[in-house]
């Protein structure tokens, strides 16, 4: 086991190897005392058992970590993100109140950036309550989410059970964390999903001469202390409830939870109002085989030391579509690039050009602009896909209220820009 884990990328010996090590070895015990796991068992526990998963533990955003997302990038990704909500609650009438519902924050620089946001418009949002919830299941994380957005002037278990943590932002808005999308309170709420979907465990499965087969993770028995994807022999729960009968790929990934998560969404949205921004790497329906790991910024084996690199699957946003049920309108996917384009960012950066003299700072909003835009970087790679209840998108029935038929605006990001 040990020498499976040599790969653990400069971390210091404690942290490294020996973790590898441990969380490898409770997952042989298990193996051999259950039998082969599903993908979907094996991701959960690698990324958030509560001793040793990746995310419980670590958690490696930015550039010292394993991965980089797009607000760790560039401040106009979260800025743009922040206008679209502000955009959404003018065009539903200014509602007096709305939370902001951020699932999996990472290190919270997305809502820091939506913050600031929040804070120039001020004079806009002056009449409305607005207060940040974030679903976070990572102790770690949400110490340093903390540390960003309140200055870490946080009280944990506050009298409201539900939050385990609540605190004030730099600007004065209430922050609360909670462990569930259920524990957060209902009204009127935008929620966002930012490279959360993709880290949800997911089933895969095969089509083989005999019927769907699920794929499993087992030991090796060549090499006793590895481990190897094998086929299911016949068919499990999860290949007769996960497979829609039209499908026609022979390799499927499939992710209940994201269906479930979904689903609560749409209800929430459908009884409440707001809308949901999902923004993730992804496909509509099309893609087979997407489970990779991420180690120091470089693909790692899946199977190879787990709890020390994120896994990851792209999303199937016709499966999330799927499960609204209707219940809600959804928007996209479309492009990360298309989408930031029709929310004016090649405006932004000009301004934000404009406003400096210092070359190095040219050069790297030129750069972070290219890496969120660049096809052959994250342009292409990540799509946005929105949620909004069907009243925002067609009028209700217009024969009671003929007086109703001005126009209704258009969703931002989702369409063409047009600058008056």
């Amino acid at each position: 086991a040990a020498r499976l884990s040599s790969g653990a990328g400069g971390q210091p010996e404690a942290e490294g190897p020996g973790r590898a090590t441990t969380m490898l070895r409770h997952l042989l015990l298990k193996l051999r005392a259950t039998g082969p796991v599903t993908v979907a068992e094996y991701m959960r526990e690698a990324l958030t058992n509560p001793g040793q998963g990746y995310y419980t533990r670590r958690g490696g955003i930015g550039e010292s970590g394993d991965f980089i997302t797009s607000p760790e990038i560039s401040q106009v990704f979260g800025e743009l993100i922040g206008i679209w909500y502000v955009s959404e609650w003018i065009a539903t009438g200014k509602p007096k109140a709305f939370q902001l519902v951020e699932l999996g924050p990472g290190r919270g620089t997305l809502t820091d950036d939506i913050l600031r946001v929040f804070n120039q418009l001020a004079s806009l949002l002056s009449k409305c309550d607005v207060s940040i919830h974030l679903v976070e299941v990572s102790p770690k994380l949400s110490e340093i989410q903390a540390l960003m957005l309140t200055g870490g002037k946080v009280q944990s278990n506050p009298e409201d059970k539900s939050a385990y943590m609540k605190g004030i932002s730099k600007t004065g808005i209430p922050i609360f964390w909670y462990r569930d999308i259920q524990d957060v309170p209902p009204g009127y709420s935008f929620y966002l999903a930012h490279e959360f979907f993709d880290a949800l465990p997911i089933h895969k499965f095969q089509r083989t001469e005999k019927g769907w087969r699920e794929v499993l993770v087992d030991i090796d028995p060549e090499v006793p202390d590895q481990l190897r994807f094998v086929l299911s022999p016949s068919s499990t729960p999860a290949t007769q409830n996960l497979i829609q009968p039209e499908e026609t790929r022979d390799h499927v990934e499939v992710c209940p939870e994201a269906g479930v998560i979904i689903q609560r969404l749409a209800c929430r949205i459908e009884k409440d109002g707001g809308a949901a921004l999902v923004a993730d790497y992804g496909h509509d329906g099309t893609k087979t085989d997407t489970f990779r790991g991420f180690q120091n910024h470089k693909l790692h084996d899946v199977l190879r030391a787990p709890g020390t690199a994120d896994l990851t699957a792209d999303v199937d946003f016709s499966y999330l579509r799927k499960m609204t049920q209707g219940r809600t309108a959804t928007l996209g996917p479309i492009k990360q690039w298309e989408f930031l384009k029709n929310m004016g960012i090649d405006l932004r950066l000009q301004v934000l050009l404009q406003n400096s003299r210092d070359p190095a700072t040219h050069e790297q909003l030129l750069h972070s602009y290219d890496m969120l835009m660049n096809p052959k970087k994250m342009g292409d790679r990540f799509n946005f896909f929105a949620l909004l209840p069907h009243h925002r998108l067609a009028h209700p029935d217009k024969k009671h209220k003929p007086e109703s038929k001005s126009p209704l605006p258009p969703v931002a990001g989702f369409g063409e820009l047009l600058l008056k």
